[in-house]
């Protein structure tokens, strides 16, 4: 078997990096809108705005869907991040020697 080491701060910025992606998908749609607008029909012609539209009303269901992975990852990752955060605090109280008591530990020669 192969250990794998995965610190917990790669496991935070992942974490980040992934609900910043998130935050930009759901952003996208309005800004496409503003983008469509902002394009207008510029001297009575109308291609380039319905090139744009045409291209979101595309790109629409596919973001939904890679928004919604993204999500579920997200997730797991959070989740992971968490779990591997509690166990280590839990073992490591449990591994806890008091300043004294090493005294009072059997001695190895």
């Amino acid at each position: 078997m192969v250990d794998v080491l995965v610190e917990y701060s790669v496991l935070n910025e992942l974490n980040g990096s992934l609900k910043q992606i998130i935050v930009e998908l759901q952003e996208a749609e309005s800004r496409a809108t503003t983008l469509e607008g902002d394009i207008g029909d510029p001297y009575g012609r109308n291609k380039l705005r319905e090139a744009a539209e045409e291209f979101e009303d595309g790109w629409d269901d596919r973001r939904k869907a890679l928004k919604e992975d993204l999500m579920k990852i997200q997730e797991r990752v959070e989740g992971t991040g968490q779990g591997w955060a509690n166990w280590d605090t839990e073992v490591s109280s449990k591994l806890a020697v008091e300043s004294n008591e090493a005294d009072t530990m059997p001695k190895v020669n």
